[in-house]
Formats: structure tokens, sequence, C-alpha cells
């Protein structure tokens, strides 16, 4: 039987890939700016729309970030962070979102004299709000960024040391991959790891599966952004399914950036098939113009996913989130009944 969006919307599910700077409101930029005094390419909402939101693919993964510039112009004060953050949320809560693990990088919203850490308190205040007004449960990942100073990746690890158990569940690696080597940040990740904090890094999106072995090996990293790549390495795609390490894998951004051909030959449904613990996300719920149960659409008409390959990818998710065990087991229990009373019936699958 057909599986509908309907049905893939009111699923429960956990969205573990998802830039704040990626994902807001384009009448909430269009607000900020006008209040910030920010310049923009143009203040007509379909016009900007057009301008940020990316239909058909890019050459490349740097003219996909390209985008950003517009989109930090608004994010530069405590109140602009709490507002998108809380949106963020919002959003994610309506498309059946669960747990939001929501990444950005401080050191990329100083420009107005916010300091880092300002911005995650203004961050951390905005999911609080959210949590209290939604029920649905967030945590931050800070990012360090790949083409800036590794020492800028130190400081951010430091912050995310400071702020353990008060918001920040993990540390992440972003930014232009070509020819910015995930190894030349490892002492940041030395120090992420010493403080048994859990990390992610972007990876086998726009390099081959030596950028995924260098966050593995060098920086001991617990998930893998994007892992596009992989494939191509099959010694390495063992390990990775040896050791349970989740993919974030991001349909859409993956085809926008030219990361593969086309969705036919995405490689999701190959990681899946070997047991590989792959996760949907959404990367960046506006540039690339999509929600989680966009992409879980997107791979039940590629893939031909059944309601257990549903279940399986679902339940994934959880699995990979950055959460204490007992949490995360707790978590995943509702998570499965919930599925289950969805499940019981076929007829729940099609309306």
């Amino acid at each position: 039987m057909k599986i509908t969006r309907s049905v893939l919307h009111r699923l429960p599910k956990a969205e573990l890939h998802c830039h704040l700077d990626g994902s807001l409101r384009i009448s909430t930029i269009l607000d900020l700016a006008k209040k910030q005094k920010v310049n923009l390419p143009t203040s007509n909402l379909k016009d900007l729309t057009k301008f940020l939101v990316i239909t058909d693919r890019v050459n490349n993964l740097e003219e996909y970030l390209e985008r950003f510039s517009i989109t930090l112009s608004v994010l530069q004060t405590p109140e602009s962070l709490t507002r998108t953050a809380y949106e963020l949320a919002e959003d994610c809560w309506n498309d059946g979102v669960r747990y939001l693990e929501l990444r950005y990088s401080p050191i990329l919203h100083t420009e107005k004299g916010m300091t880092p850490p300002e911005s995650i308190d203004a961050v951390k205040k905005g999911l609080e709000h959210a949590e209290e007004d939604f029920g649905i449960q967030t945590g931050i990942i800070i990012c360090g960024i790949r083409n800036i100073s590794p020492d800028i990746s130190i400081a951010l690890a430091e912050l995310a040391v400071e702020y353990k158990n008060r918001g920040v569940v993990g540390f992440d690696l972003a930014g232009e991959e070509e020819n910015f080597p995930a190894k030349e940040h490892r002492k940041a990740f030395y120090l992420i790891q010493n403080n048994n904090i859990n990390s992610t890094i972007h990876a086998g999106e726009a390099y081959g599966p030596a950028s995924i072995h260098q966050s593995i090996h060098y920086c001991s990293a617990n998930r893998i952004g994007h892992g596009t790549k992989l494939h191509e390495d099959i010694d390495l795609m063992n390990y990775v399914n040896d050791r349970r390490i989740a993919l974030e894998i991001c349909l859409t951004s993956n085809i926008q950036v030219r990361s593969v051909d086309s969705i036919e030959v995405h490689p999701f449904k190959k990681y899946f098939d070997e047991d590989i613990r792959v996760t949907l996300n959404t990367d960046n719920r506006l540039i690339s113009n999509t929600t989680l149960t966009d992409e879980y659409l997107l791979a039940v008409e590629t893939f031909n996913l059944t309601k257990q390959d549903l279940r399986t990818i679902i339940i994934n998710g959880f699995k990979g989130a950055f959460l204490p065990h007992n949490e995360r087991i707790k978590m995943i229990n509702l998570v499965v009944s919930e599925l289950e009373s969805n499940f019981s019936s076929e007829k729940s699958l099609t309306t």
C-alpha cells in the first residue's frame, strides 16, 4: 500500500542534522533586517525566497554555502538567535519532530559584539521556551569551521566543555570540506573526547572517504554528517557499520550540491541494506526548501521503503541521538509505542 505524506508527517521523528542559520523563516529574515537596519538583496518576500532557496542544483558545496551570508547578517544579536531557535523548534515540532539537535557556530555571530557565550545563552533561551510550549526535546551542537583557524575550533571546543550538561550535547566540524582536512582540527577534538562529549563531523559530502577516515581515526567522531562517499571504501564502510557509527543522511541537499549525480544513485539504500545506522535529516530547511517529512517521502518514493523500513530508520534517528543512555532508551520506548499505534493497521498507512 502507498505510504502517504500525511502519515509520514505524523510519525515521531528525530532531527540530528539541522543548521540554525540555514533554517530560518523568510518572513523572520525580513522582519529582523528591518529592525536591525540590515541591507538585504531585496525586501520583497517572493524575490528573497528566490534568492535564498535552491530549487534545482548548484555547481558545488561552496556555491550552496554562499547563501548563508544573508541569513547570518540578521543573526548577530541575542534576540535574533533566541527568536530563530524558538521558531526552528516550533517548525520541527509541527513537522512531527520529537527530538531536535540544532547546530550552529557561535564564532559566526560576533560581528556586532555578541560574545560566543552570549550567543549560546540566547539559543538555549529560545529552545527552552520551545520545550515548555510544545514538548519537543532539544540539544545544541557547537560547530567548528574547517576553513577557519584550528585555534578557533579549540576555543569553540572549550565552550562546548563549559556548556556540557547545560544545553550543549555535541561538537561538530562544518564548512568547506575539500582542501580543509579534519585532522587540522584534531586538537579541538582531543579536548572534546577527553571531556566525554559526543562529536559529529561533516565528511564524505564534497570529498572522498579519506575525509571520513580522518574524522573517525584522527578526531574520534561518533557520527558522520552526510557520509555520501563512504561506499567508495568498502573496508571503511564495514568499520563504520561494525561500530554502529550513525550517518546523518540529507538527501535533498546531497543532490543540490552534486554530492551524488541523482537521487536514484544515492547510496542511502545501499547503506540501509547493509544495516548501517542511517538517519534522515534536513540539513537546511530554508536553503534546501525541505522538511523532515519531505525527506522521508523522498526516501519512500525513491527506494520503495516499507513500513518496517520506516520503523527502522526512525528508530535509528533516536538511537543516534546525543542523549544519555537511559534517557535515550526511555525516548526510544515511547517512540516504538507510538509507531506501533500508527502501524497497527494497514489502513493507517494510507489516511
